[in-house]
């Protein structure tokens, strides 16, 4: 007897997890290609835990975590790496005419039926999570000899030819690091030089993982494969060199841009990795409370001015930055950008790249810009005087500039255009806000518990003139690779520059007496916001005390 299949909608409305209406918002708003689940997993509305609980409980099919799980590696030769990846599958055993698989869409039907086909087995199917099986799928296909091969063939006649060679095990190995990279959603590559090893390491999340160690002959190879992909001359190994590579990792465009220095070991490479498919230009999405939200909104609303975004390397300034430029992006405006690098490329808006080799500089192409007609004009970074200046006078003649300043709170950006030689009562009147932020780790969503908050979490919290009973946590699971946390979101500290406070800075007046007046216009600062978020069970104390000072 045919049994009636039910949809994965239908399955998490009854089961109480999504409303009919989140349903209907994740239906209209995925993506063609998009699966379901996937879909609702973006928009928040369930955790990949509660996802497999239900398939588990409807369908009657075995969740397994394949975090110490003991896969036969001989069995991964009847599925293809391409084809593990692609429908999120991995072999774990055979028994007699049965092969069980781990699959993290196990109503993938269409995938079952081409699986047994393929390799005449009856397929069992078990629930595993999407991260734990690219996990799985890096580690076990990549055990696939490149570092024996590259042993044994690593001699000088080889060398040269290898770099041709699109299947030697130089090019696979750098393919390994970066789909791993791209598996552990990394925002960065170290490969360090020791005296005896070469070390990878991944920044996932804001902090750095050991990835794998290679031995030191390994490193020439390597590098040369890196400089070949990105342009790079790979003659050079005595000054630091910068390029860019486009490529597809995992059925995805990404975009890395490589950095080399040279150290006393060798050259060391940095890899940032740009996301283009991932790349968040909704300002809601960027984790303003509401408050903060409305005053930024009132920010981008004005016609002139400049609105600074302020914070040190890796805080998500760029990110704001676009989700800004995204809201204002219409065919009504003409948005002009000049940037170092261009990051990511938004439809609509005219963005240039700074090259200081033949004088294009921040501040020679912001004299253009105002050539051209701008209603909105955004600086990559405000580096020195010159640009600042020209910035200042730009938003002073009737035009919005949103720009990028390396401070550590929103209020010392006054201080900090001051001691670059600019005029107070330039800075006074052509400042509009200031953003400071921070990027701070999220609690993992399938492993996080409540406990009861410690009396230093008291005490920090009543000083701030809040009050907290419970904190959660993570314990760690296969999903946030045993850290407690996944994923990251920004606390923010918005402040407006109100006429009080203009003629307080045309009084060069000190740090502390803005500092009251920022508090009497009841400014969130990044303390606060980062607080208000362990309240909502967001993240934790240890997170925010490690992106922000106590006073």
């Amino acid at each position: 007897m045919k049994t009636k299949r039910k949809r994965l909608g239908d399955l998490l409305v009854e089961s109480g997890l999504i409303t009919e209406e989140q349903l209907a918002v994740a239906l209209k708003e995925k993506k063609d290609n998009q699966k379901l689940g996937d879909a609702l997993l973006d928009r928040g509305f369930i955790t990949e835990q509660q996802l497999i609980e239900v398939l588990e409980f409807q369908l009657g099919i075995p969740h397994v975590s394949l975090y110490r799980y003991p896969v036969d590696i001989k069995l991964l030769s009847l599925v293809s790496k391409e084809m593990a990846k692609k429908n999120l599958i991995i072999p774990l055993k055979k028994e007699e005419n049965r092969l069980f698989v781990a699959m993290a869409d196990p109503m993938d039907y269409f995938t079952v039926e081409d699986l047994r086909l393929s390799t005449g087995f009856q397929i069992e199917t078990a629930i595993a999570a999407k991260q734990d099986i690219l996990r799985a799928v890096n580690k076990y296909y990549d055990i696939d000899d490149s570092l024996e091969e590259f042993m044994q063939q690593n001699t000088p006649e080889t060398a040269e030819s290898q770099e041709a060679e699109e299947d030697s095990p130089v090019v696979r190995l750098v393919n390994q690091i970066m789909s791993r990279a791209m598996t552990e959603k990394a925002s960065d590559i170290h490969i360090d030089p020791h005296e005896t090893k070469v070390v990878v390491r991944m920044r996932v999340d804001g902090v750095l993982q050991l990835d794998r160690q290679l031995p030191k002959s390994m490193l020439g190879m390597l590098t040369a494969r890196i400089k070949i992909m990105a342009n790079m001359d790979i003659t050079e190994h005595r000054i630091p060199q910068d390029g860019r590579i486009k490529t597809n990792i995992d059925f995805r465009p990404i975009d890395i841009r490589i950095s080399t220095l040279p150290t006393v070991y060798g050259e060391k490479i940095v890899m940032r990795i740009l996301d283009l498919s991932s790349s968040l230009n909704d300002m809601k999405q960027l984790g303003f409370n509401k408050v903060n939200l409305k005053r930024m909104d009132t920010l981008l609303e004005r016609p002139n001015g400049i609105v600074l975004i302020t914070g040190p390397t890796g805080s998500g300034k760029s990110s704001t930055l676009y989700a800004g430029l995204n809201q204002l992006n219409s065919e009504e405006v003409n948005i002009i950008t000049v940037e170092d690098p261009v990051e990511y490329q938004l439809e609509g808006v005219n963005q240039i790249q700074v090259n200081p080799n033949v004088g294009l500089t921040f501040a020679a192409g912001l004299r253009s810009i105002l050539r051209q007609d701008p209603n909105v004009i955004m600086v990559g970074e405000i580096r020195d005087k010159e640009t600042a200046e020209i910035a200042i006078r730009a938003s002073l003649t009737g035009h919005l500039v949103l720009s990028t300043l390396h401070t550590n709170d929103s209020i010392s950006s006054i201080t900090r255009l001051i001691d670059m030689g600019v005029e107070p009562f330039l800075v006074a009147s052509s400042l509009s806000g200031i953003v400071a932020q921070r990027l701070i780790r999220k609690v993992c969503r399938d492993c996080r518990h409540e406990e009861p908050a410690t009396e230093r979490e008291k005490e920090i919290f009543g000083k701030r003139g809040l009050k907290i009973e419970t904190i959660n946590r993570g314990k760690g699971c296969a999903s946030c690779n045993m850290t407690g946390y996944k994923g990251r979101v920004a606390i923010h500290e918005v402040l407006t520059v109100t006429e009080e406070m203009k003629r307080l800075i045309l009084n060069n007046e000190p740090l502390s007496k803005l500092k009251q007046m920022a508090m009497r216009d009841k400014t969130i600062f990044l303390l606060d916001d980062g607080l208000l978020k362990i309240k909502q069970g967001i993240t934790t104390t240890e997170e925010v005390l490690r992106a922000v000072l106590m006073e």
